[in-house]
């Protein structure tokens, strides 16, 4: 069992005054059993009405309206959360079985689809097939597609945008965990397995000690649905355990992100974002 801090600083200073802003915020950790919410705050500034709501995914969400004059906007999102994962007792499906269960679910149905996030380029969709046939579960096929796109992918920020699509991620075999995990999705969909895109934060200091406080990032990862859910990292070929806490799921990063908004002024702003996580035992 872990317990974790997490700060998530967001910040935008407009060139000029914005009349009025609606936001919704994504910074708040889910609560389930291997994840227990023991505190969570948000500070906005300037203050600003709120609206808490959970929306279609299961995510928690905090919707503001500024509806005054201002040059900037800060959000800061406090959580303490303790996790304890569950390993996963259940047998997984077999080829025949999983074929059969989006039938009569309209989740796994929606989590078959191919977003244009996530659709992939011919060749992963060659490769995830190639490991289906030769894998005798959906399991051990959906871990090893995960694995292959890990070997292929490397990890580079700024290549690409919140936008990029899987295929634009692939075609240099370069990207941050968000294009990773896009393209674990469309492979892992191609082949008939239901999967769901996480967001959430991943404390990335393996040796930190207790109340070291350390850089930070939104971090995405997968689940693959046969007889329940399982979690993967295919961004750092792992696992998913103690140090990633969960805030949302959906189809893609559309459907998550960590913040989303309108406003009414100038084209362009500064944004700053930053995020600090501690060990606390």
């Amino acid at each position: 069992m872990t317990r974790l801090r997490i700060k998530h600083t967001t910040s935008f200073r407009y060139e000029a005054e914005v009349q009025a802003s609606y936001n919704e915020a994504r910074m708040r950790p889910d609560m389930s059993d291997r994840q227990f919410l023991l505190s969570s705050q948000m500070v906005i500034t300037p203050l600003s009405s709120q609206h808490q709501f959970t929306d279609y995914w299961g995510t928690r969400v905090t919707s503001m309206e500024i509806l005054t004059p201002h040059q900037e906007l800060s959000l800061v999102a406090e959580s303490l959360v303790e996790i304890n994962p569950r390993p996963v007792t259940s047998e997984g499906l077999e080829w025949g079985e999983l074929k059969e269960a989006p039938l009569s679910s309209a989740e796994l149905t929606e989590l078959l689809t191919l977003t244009p996030l996530t659709k992939p380029p011919k060749d992963v969709i060659k490769g995830a097939h190639k490991i289906a046939a030769a894998s005798e579960t959906p399991d051990h096929a959906a871990r090893e597609i995960c694995e292959w796109i890990n070997d292929e992918m490397s990890y580079v920020p700024g290549v690409t945008a919140v936008h990029s699509s899987a295929s634009e991620a692939w075609k240099d075999k370069q990207g941050v965990c968000q294009d990773i995990s896009h393209i674990a999705l469309g492979a892992l969909r191609s082949v008939g397995i239901p999967a769901r895109y996480v967001s959430g934060y991943l404390h990335p200091v393996a040796d930190a000690g207790i109340g070291d406080v350390v850089e930070g990032e939104s971090h995405a990862w997968v689940e693959w649905w046969s007889s329940g859910f399982r979690g993967f990292d295919p961004t750092n070929r792992r696992e998913v355990g103690d140090r990633h806490v969960i805030v949302g799921r959906g189809r893609d990063y559309t459907d998550v992100p960590p913040l989303r908004g309108v406003y009414d002024g100038p084209p362009t702003s500064d944004h700053q974002v930053r995020v600090e996580l501690s060990l606390e035992y």
